[in-house]
């Protein structure tokens, strides 16, 4: 297979977990003579600041080009710590969702068995916890017209916004996903209150008879967040819009012990695209310190969800669960053993791809 991919490093660690997940990527393409191909390219911050633009064209032309685009992260304090700024690395990200039509982000939870204790919740609540996020991406909150403020600045107002198409896509997504699953989707929406939610349920309502191999619920947001912290092995596939996902999957991500653990996909129409969920800790941005495990396993995620490759995907998980039971792990996970630095991590993970047999 000849694989093409998009490669954008971004900012504050992203350039440092992009290595490691490159290392890995060859490493997997050699054990499986895959031919690798790919081009680096600027988004959020690092991109303004060279051409005035988080999301420029040239980066969207060689992401339409790709097979799929890796995506390490976007955020600076220069612009966290600057609300009138007019041009925010966030505004890359969302355009980028929204050009490259990326829909459904896919967010794994998956407790590693040795790391459980890690976990702030009791390790009797989390051990074995393994569901699927889904958020649909391009609609929602986040993107609904009109948008803005009074002409006296006093005034704010955002609205949400969705059509039947938008969620019978994602919903027929998550159907499938939980198919191939433990066949229990979980639709997670605020329909005692919001016109959109009710939308939501009345598509959900409609496409569950046409999946009776499914079981399908229905779960009031507030309720989901309860629900994820004192039974998390309850969910299979957990479905919401942008706005109550982007709350679950962050709270969700806590469950593991450590962000630097959960890889997402964001599938999309154009191509799709593979990150971390962790965002761009610009505090240790340079010194080699950073987890780049949920960047690897977005590798993984790339191979299974956009090139339909479980094996080398399958070979990654094991790499990295084989890194945490040896005990090759950074700061955040280590505990009283040893930190690894981000390097000596991604570098013991490739090697062990390429050695083993």
């Amino acid at each position: 297979m000849k694989l093409n991919l998009a490669v954008l490093p971004g900012d504050g660690i992203g350039p440092e977990i992009m290595r490691e997940a490159l290392k890995v990527t060859k490493a997997i393409c050699k054990k499986f003579n895959h031919s690798l191909s790919y081009k680096e390219a600027l988004v959020g911050a690092c991109a303004i600041d060279a051409v005035g633009d988080p999301y420029p064209a040239e980066t969207h032309q060689i992401c339409l080009d790709s097979d799929a685009v890796l995506f390490g992260a976007i955020g600076s304090l220069k612009f966290d710590n600057d609300p009138q700024a007019k041009v925010r690395p966030e505004q890359g990200l969302l355009r980028m969702r929204k050009t490259l039509g990326l829909y459904a982000n896919l967010r794994p939870v998956t407790v590693f068995p040795n790391r459980a204790h890690l976990s702030p919740l009791r390790e009797e609540l989390v051990k074995d916890a393994d569901f699927m996020c889904v958020r649909e991406l391009t609609g929602g909150l986040y993107f609904g017209r009109p948008q803005g403020r009074s002409e006296d600045g006093n005034t704010a107002y955002d609205t949400c916004i969705y059509t039947r198409e938008e969620v019978e896509r994602i919903l027929n997504l998550a159907f499938e996903l939980a198919r191939s699953r433990r066949k229990k989707l979980t639709l997670v929406d605020k329909a005692n209150v919001l016109a959109t939610s009710r939308l939501w349920r009345e598509v959900a309502q409609e496409l569950a008879p046409r999946n009776p191999d499914i079981e399908t619920e229905y779960m009031f947001v507030d309720n989901a967040a309860m629900q994820l912290i004192q039974n998390p092995r309850r969910f299979d596939v957990l479905v919401t819009e942008n706005l109550f996902g982007d709350i679950l999957t962050d709270e969700a991500s806590v469950i593991s012990g450590s962000m630097g653990l959960l890889p997402s996909a964001s599938i999309g129409v154009h191509t799709s695209l593979f990150e971390p969920i962790h965002g761009s800790y610009p505090q240790a941005a340079g010194k080699n310190i950073a987890n780049p495990l949920a960047m690897i396993l977005s590798v993984a995620m790339l191979f299974e969800y956009g090139l339909d490759k479980k094996d080398e995907a399958e070979l990654i998980r094991r790499a990295v669960a084989a890194s945490m039971e040896a005990k090759v792990v950074t700061e955040d996970l280590a505990g009283t053993d040893r930190a690894y630095s981000t390097s000596e991590v991604g570098d013991w993970v490739a090697a062990w791809i390429e050695e083993e047999e």
